[in-house]
């Protein structure tokens, strides 16, 4: 397989867009990052002090990789990635060097601390980096399927401040962003990912009103949603049946930004995205099975409406926290939710990424390591229980 690249340089739709869901069997994949050993992150401040060469980093990189996807087959998961760690966050990696002037808060998060995002300024905004280099790399490495997530053009739209560019400016800055994360995606298919999905963290968190973050208010949310379908109108029908988005209330420092946030109010808005299939934080909320009957309705709508019907995975582990949880558990939440949501339709994922930053030191763990040993012990529970949640729910066990 290989991309095709038009002459005015867009890359074409893939000979692979993606594997087909398996009929009768309930699908799991995980979100997108995982922690990053202790080992990575102590690396990274080493090579920013110089006290490091970048071909040792490289290794220390690779290796880091090599281990995730081991872990992962242990699992028995059926769709792997390589955990983000090459990435030092989920948003950062499309920039470059002169994109990194510091920008706008983004998030105030739980436990006080907060993330800000750099600020774009002036057109054109072009790629710097792509998650499909994160698929070129683990691709020849398994011939399992593979994940990949990427960032939204509308955390980028958050890196261009209305009150700091004109109108002008700004419309064609967004035109950039639209077309660079539509590439972006095209490109994941085209070296190999099965699937691709887009972090939507900005989603939940745009329904506050906190003055230290003043782009958010729910008028922010349909600009973004807007962003989300200009893009996924741009991937051939194929690959938008395998683009998923993903909402969750943030992930750093084992804190979140939006728990708060009632779903009720984000999830008829979240199904206005025209993606083949969501991805929704579940299994951290009070009444997980109000999230089921909430998705489940705004299902119902959009079958009377004749919309196509998207694939719902909800989260049956929560990353922030060391507690693990069982296969039983995670059957449990997939067969009680399969009383709202169509078995078809259904199937699983994390809450959220693990460890959307590289430097994240994971307090509630104790420490990044053990952090990453509990990751993939959580994703062991929900591969397994997602299949015995599939057996329950086809008749096969009781």
């Amino acid at each position: 397989m290989s991309a095709h690249t038009s002459s005015d340089g867009a890359v074409a739709a893939p000979d692979f867009p993606g594997v087909p869901w398996e009929v009768g069997v309930l699908p799991t994949e995980q979100v997108g990052s995982l922690p990053r050993p202790a080992a990575l992150q102590a690396a990274v401040l080493d090579l920013e002090i110089g006290v490091l060469a970048r071909e040792e980093f490289a290794r220390i990189q690779d290796t880091a990789v090599a281990d995730t996807l081991a872990r992962l087959v242990e699992t028995g998961s059926p769709i792997v990635s390589d955990g983000e760690q090459r990435r030092q966050s989920f948003a950062s990696y499309p920039l470059g060097a002169e994109d990194l002037e510091e920008g706008p808060v983004f998030a105030v998060f739980a436990d006080g601390h907060h993330r800000v995002v750099p600020a774009i300024s002036s057109p054109p905004f072009r790629f710097q980096g792509w998650a499909a280099d994160d698929v070129s790399a683990i691709r020849p490495l398994t011939q399992l399927p593979v994940k990949q997530a990427v960032i939204s053009p509308s955390m980028l739209s958050l890196m261009v401040p209305a009150e700091h560019v004109d109108r002008s400016a700004r419309s064609a800055l967004l035109e950039d962003i639209v077309a660079g994360c539509t590439e972006d995606i095209q490109r994941c298919f085209a070296a190999g990912a099965s699937r691709v999905s887009i972090d939507f963290t900005e989603g939940r968190l745009a329904l506050r009103r906190d003055l230290r973050a003043p782009w958010a208010g729910p008028a922010a949310l349909g600009g973004f949603i807007d962003l989300i379908n200009a893009v996924l109108d741009r991937l051939t029908p194929a690959q938008r049946a395998a683009t998923g988005v993903h909402t969750c209330p943030g992930n750093a420092n084992d804190s979140a930004h939006s728990a708060d946030i009632d779903y009720a109010a984000l999830i008829p808005e979240l199904f206005q995205i025209e993606a083949g299939y969501f991805l929704m934080q579940a299994a951290s909320e009070k009444d997980p099975g109000r999230v089921a009957r909430l998705v489940g309705h705004e299902l119902d709508v959009l079958a009377e409406a004749g919309r196509e019907l998207p694939r719902v995975l909800l989260g049956v582990t929560d990353p922030t926290s060391p507690r693990l949880e069982t296969a039983e558990h995670v059957r449990d939440q997939l067969v009680n939710a399969a009383r709202f949501i169509p078995a078809e339709l259904l199937g699983s994922t994390d809450d959220c990424g693990f460890s959307p930053y590289l430097i994240d030191e994971k307090p509630r763990h104790g420490s990044p390591d053990y952090a990453r040993d509990v990751a993939f012990a959580k994703i062991a529970a929900r591969v397994r229980g997602t299949h015995m949640a599939s057996e329950r729910l086809s008749g096969g066990a009781q």
